[in-house]
């Protein structure tokens, strides 16, 4: 109200038109300044809290995974081009290739849930959030539109980052500055959180979710590894533990799946659900 009321006044001197007379929450000079930064983290926690707060978000089903494994549909083509490659790189466009599995078992997951619209309270719940991004972050979101649901993107700014992926929900995607704010806003709902091969990115967001649910700091929530055989190449858990730098008992944090099914089985079982989502006496209380 009052911005319209100040754009409205008819008093154009040097005065009103120098910076230092600009309202304080419209003067982006000001807000980007460096000590504002306190206040800026605030906007990022307060804004997608709100959002999802209004859009009956209960909780989520958090997907993380790799920005470059290609949908099965694009693995022919790129297998093709591999061969005019040097051995190296055709190498790494076979292996990417030959995980575009993920790719389909991250899509059957979201549609899987989200086809189950569980509601508690009034509250959406497992509602499926990405990253925002393409390859596993859009099978995720790519799922979730597909069974005629809304689904969540959390994305970025990146120098060499993409716009969100076109299957999130317009209103449900939101964008980041702050690494930090993002990872909590993946995690302060999170009721599920399923991995997939990744990169750096999807290793710092498991080891820090890991890492939360053995210091207590969060609850112990369903976190599925997908695809056993790539996390033990890349990640030796069993010598970590062996190492004695963690014990033997936080290995069991992690659940370890290869398909959808797994995926949803272990959702099922650790909350005690009925098949079709509803909560249940299936499982002992």
């Amino acid at each position: 109200m009052e911005a319209g009321f100040a754009d409205s006044l008819d008093n154009d001197t040097p005065q009103t038109r120098h910076p230092a007379y600009r309202l304080a929450f419209r003067d982006e000079d000001f807000l980007l300044r460096e000590e504002l930064r306190p206040v800026r983290f605030q906007l990022e926690l307060l804004k997608p809290t709100m959002v999802l707060d209004e859009a009956r978000v209960g909780s989520t089903l958090v997907m993380y995974g790799s920005a470059r494994i290609p949908p099965p549909e694009s693995t022919e083509a790129a297998l093709e081009q591999a061969e005019n490659l040097p051995d190296d790189e055709a190498l790494v466009v076979r292996n990417l290739a030959a995980k575009a599995k993920y790719y389909a078992e991250a899509y059957r997951l979201a549609r899987m849930v989200t086809e189950k619209s569980i509601v508690e309270d009034g509250q959406r719940q497992f509602v499926v959030t990405s990253g925002g991004g393409p390859s596993i972050m859009e099978a995720a979101n790519r799922g979730a539109s597909d069974a005629g649901g809304e689904s969540i993107g959390l994305n970025i700014i990146l120098p060499h980052e993409q716009a969100p992926n076109p299957y999130v929900t317009p209103y449900l995607s939101l964008n980041f500055h702050y690494f930090a704010l993002r990872k909590m806003h993946f995690l302060i709902r999170a009721r599920a959180v399923a991995v997939f091969p990744g990169g750096f990115g999807t290793f710092d967001e498991m080891f820090e979710l890991l890492t939360l649910i053995q210091t207590g700091k969060m609850k112990r929530i369903p976190v599925l590894l997908f695809g056993k055989d790539f996390w033990n190449r890349v990640v030796n858990f069993e010598a970590i533990a062996e190492e004695g730098t963690i014990s033997k008992k936080d290995l069991d944090l992690i659940t370890w799946c290869e398909t959808a099914e797994d995926g949803w089985e272990a959702i099922r079982e650790f909350y005690c659900l009925k098949d079709n989502g509803a909560a249940g006496m299936d499982c002992d209380a």
